[in-house]
């Protein structure tokens, strides 16, 4: 009896032991483990799996996003989420303290693969607003931009990538595939965007499509976030003349204008079978040839008309130096031009989604403001193809009808900002 309470005792004292040195081992465990929780589970490939807590870190130590998705900034009616300077080019601070401008564009997935002609033609600071409709399509954003960045060194010096993603559908978090990344082909940068793009508008991703871009959002994302003086706004597949950068630092040292200005880069066309025109001589070769012609000719004419590329191309060079050629003297609504101007124009204005009044409204606002719009020469830039109207989707033409609602009280808000409708706006609506 004795020796059986004995026993019993004694294995109590061994549990009461092994309880108070495990309590004391969890307790030192607990003190020093990672705070941070990780955003979804780990997968099997080798991936970077980010974390809340080190999200400013290198885990990788070769690949740096500055991305926080439990961060960034809303739009003012809380449909778009905002993140500034996820990756920033190496060289992209010092550009913008060597050069007077920095191109702002922004690009769906399907374009940016554009930024590679864009980056060899212009050696300045490169802005770009980017969009993703999805945690999918956000994968392969981030995918694409990083494949992009290790193929080309000027990208991964000059371009300072922002992002736009939707209340809607919003990525919750993101992950990079190291194992497909190293795996992509940097000869066929085309051919990736294609491998990347197969399954983002197949099955049940065939909203994606009609999803409205927020293309006014992301323009004015790329434009804040230059840091110079002037902004040269764009689209990604509108391609500058060689040398524009260098060029505008000479003219913008001593500019013509002294009040309100923005000054208008003509925009071509390009055959797809030619070389991109090395200067304005050999541009007006393939314009006379019918290789070449003013952006969205045939397509909308009104576009680009008021820029009179007739006046442009007769005007005489001398040299290679810019200057203006002449004054926009037939300004009409639906003007859309490409043009430099210090950052301090109005905004785009954000109600306008997807497609449908969302440049030509902030361009007819410059107007009302007083803005002159002055043609420079002899640089240039183009577009590749010669368009051609094509039958266009019913939802696009859903979103323009939209637009076309919202710019009745748009223009209403302009009249009454500035107390002037120059092109009796205001008056056509009366009847």
């Amino acid at each position: 009896m004795f020796n059986g309470t004995c026993r019993l005792w004694n294995i109590s004292i061994s549990a009461l032991v092994f309880l108070t040195v495990y309590n004391i081992m969890l307790t030192v465990k607990l003190m020093y483990a990672p705070s941070c929780t990780k955003q979804y589970a780990p997968v099997q490939k080798p991936r970077i799996i980010y974390q809340k807590c080190d999200i400013d870190k290198e885990k990788s130590g070769k690949y740096f996003l500055n991305l926080d998705l439990s961060l960034g900034r809303w739009d003012e009616k809380h449909k778009y989420k905002l993140f500034d300077n996820i990756i920033v080019g190496e060289k992209y601070v010092l550009l913008n303290d060597l050069y007077k401008t920095c191109l702002a564009t922004q690009s769906s997935l399907e374009k940016i693969s554009s930024l590679i002609e864009v980056s060899s033609h212009w050696n300045g600071p490169i802005s770009l607003a980017t969009f993703a409709a999805s945690e999918e399509e956000l994968n392969t954003v981030l995918l694409y931009i990083l494949y992009l960045r290790k193929c080309d060194t000027r990208i991964k010096d000059k371009v300072a990538f922002h992002l736009v993603v939707a209340k809607e559908r919003a990525p919750r978090s993101y992950e990079i595939d190291t194992e497909k990344l190293n795996e992509l082909n940097c000869d066929n940068p085309m051919g990736v965007i294609q491998y990347l793009l197969k399954d983002l508008n197949k099955g049940p991703n065939k909203w994606r499509a009609k999803l409205p871009y927020p293309q006014n959002h992301l323009r004015n994302l790329a434009r804040k976030n230059c840091q110079t003086k002037y902004v040269f706004l764009t689209d990604v597949d509108i391609i500058p003349s060689r040398g524009m950068a260098e060029s505008l630092d000479v003219f913008l040292g001593n500019p013509e204008c002294k009040g309100q200005c923005a000054y208008v880069v003509p925009t071509y066309e390009l055959d797809e079978r030619v070389l991109f025109p090395p200067n304005k001589t050999e541009l007006i070769r393939l314009a006379n040839k019918g290789l070449a012609r003013p952006f969205h000719h045939k397509v909308f004419i009104y576009n680009q008309y008021a820029t009179n590329f007739t006046r442009w191309q007769n005007t005489v060079d001398d040299g290679t130096d810019i200057h203006i050629s002449h004054p926009v003297t037939n300004f009409e609504f639906l003007y859309e031009p490409f043009y430099i101007t210090p950052d301090t124009v109005p905004p785009h204005d954000e109600r306008f989604i997807g497609y449908g009044y969302t440049r030509n409204s902030q361009v007819y606002e410059m107007f009302v403001a007083g803005y002159e719009f002055l043609v420079l020469s002899p640089i240039f830039t183009c577009h590749w193809g010669l368009q051609i109207k094509r039958t266009r989707p019913p939802w696009r033409e859903h979103q323009n009808n939209l637009n076309r609602k919202q710019f009745d009280g748009f223009k209403k808000e302009i009249f009454a900002r500035y107390n002037k409708d120059p092109l009796n706006m205001m008056a056509s609506r009366k009847t």
